[in-house]
């Protein structure tokens, strides 16, 4: 039932352009049939009208010169042409003997006006008239080529029809796409949005009838929004309140753990603490991420530019990561000594890069290597964090950006929420994030890359 309705709900442009076209045909199907009697029996009357004026021809001269012959054969460029004149009376010839080309076999006592006649297997138009002397003729013409005539003259008057149908036809259907635009326009920019764009549909060029339904689009977009804030609000003063108590667990952990404990106790203590440190951990990372998601344009700095550099980025995250580095014998460092400058705040740029550097810290093996850099192309710019982890297959680089989604197999520590914090923030600033293999061949090892629009000046 659903497909069904889905196809009768997409065809709406179709059924319009069918029903249209079928109206226009079916006009101009009629339009054109009237026409085409119109114009034959106004042939027919314009023929029977040629039938009088030779008539009037033939009494005139009669009038003038009574005597002489008045039979007539007026012959055309075709044989079938002709029109006849002779004069009624005296006897005629056997019905099986031949006549003169000029002759109709015509009875005397045909009665004066117009009428058809068979006459020897061809129908003939014939009018018969009497002269004021009394004198009877009739004046005779092939019907067989009066109808050709006609049907010709007819055709000419509908062929503009016929020509004009298709060129309607097409008009019309250019016509109810143009109709149809602004919808489409409408579909593909909300399509062509991003996840957190929720701003109101702008109801400029979209017609009377479509109206309502942006309108409730938009409501629905503000209830939505208005969910997603509170949600966000929930989930930043939730991090926010658990972060005091839970540093205050870990300070007690620490002090527990400097006093005089037997092995075992000291063992749950130091158990207690990697805990404790783990959620304190996640939930700046919770917070970090609603930060990341939050609606709006990015703050701007108190100096009243947002440049910043990604090299003070690179020495600010290695001073904080380092000594996690060391802990797992990790060979990490700036690669070159280029730079380029981004327009983001400093804060925004140090959490994005600090969220990619602690992730490739996490996921690469004791002994492994991590390499930052500044990446430089033609109208762009990006900072690049190179590891040699395990890398992430081609058909997870969509699902790593989840909140709290780990790749399948990986008993790396983490909560899933470093990818998501950098993509959130990439988006706020205008930027790509590309994933690649940093060995293809072996494909093994993570490079990503996040692309920034150079700085203006």
């Amino acid at each position: 039932m659903d497909g069904r309705q889905g196809r009768v709900a997409g065809s709406v442009q179709r059924r319009l352009s069918t029903v249209v076209a079928l109206a226009v045909a079916v006009m101009a199907l009629g339009a054109g049939a009237l026409a085409f009697l119109a114009a034959y029996d106004e042939a027919r009357e314009l023929q029977d009208d040629v039938l009088r004026r030779v008539a009037q021809l033939v009494e005139a001269q009669r009038a003038r010169a009574p005597a002489g012959p008045l039979d007539i054969h007026v012959q055309g460029e075709e044989d079938d042409s002709r029109v006849i004149v002779q004069q009624l009376g005296g006897p005629l010839p056997d019905a099986g003997s031949a006549l003169p080309p000029s002759r109709l076999p015509l009875a005397s006592t045909l009665p004066d006006g117009l009428r058809t006649l068979k006459l020897h297997g061809e129908e003939f138009r014939v009018l018969v008239r009497t002269t004021a002397a009394g004198e009877r003729f009739a004046v005779a013409q092939d019907s067989r080529l009066r109808r050709e005539l006609a049907r010709y003259g007819a055709m000419r008057t509908v062929l503009p029809f016929v020509l004009l149908v298709p060129v309607l036809l097409l008009v019309l259907s250019r016509l109810v796409r143009q109709i149809f635009r602004p919808i489409t326009r409408l579909a593909e920019e909300v399509d062509g949005r991003s996840e957190s764009d929720l701003r109101a549909i702008a109801e400029v060029d979209v017609p009377a009838e479509v109206q309502p339904f942006v309108r409730a689009i938009n409501r629905l977009l503000v209830r939505v929004g208005e969910a997603i804030a509170g949600q966000r609000r929930f989930v930043a003063d939730a991090a926010h309140e658990l972060r005091s108590p839970l540093t205050a667990l870990l300070l007690q952990a620490e002090r527990l753990a400097e006093s005089e404990l037997s092995d075992d106790a000291r063992e749950r203590v130091n158990v207690l603490y990697q805990g404790i440190e783990r959620s304190r951990g996640l939930i700046e990372q919770l917070l970090a991420l609603a930060r990341a998601q939050a609606q709006g344009p990015p703050p701007m700095p108190a100096g009243g530019s947002s440049s910043t550099s990604i090299q003070a980025a690179f020495r600010r995250v290695l001073e904080e990561l380092i000594p996690l580095a060391e802990v797992r014998r990790i060979d990490i460092g700036v690669e070159g000594e280029r730079d380029a400058e981004v327009d983001a705040s400093s804060d925004q740029l140090f959490t994005l890069t600090r969220n990619l550097v602690d992730n490739a810290i996490r996921y690469t093996p004791e002994g492994g290597r991590v390499d930052l850099s500044v990446a430089i192309e033609p109208g762009r710019c990006g900072l690049r964090v190179r590891d040699t982890g395990p890398g992430i297959a081609p058909a997870e680089h969509e699902r790593v950006f989840e909140p709290f989604y780990r790749v399948p197999g990986s008993d790396a520590p983490g909560s899933g929420l470093g990818l998501a914090i950098v993509r959130s923030l990439a988006q706020r600033l205008g930027a790509g994030v590309q994933l690649e293999y940093s060995d293809p061949g072996r494909r093994c090892g993570l490079t990503v890359t996040v692309w920034f629009t150079p700085a203006t000046a």
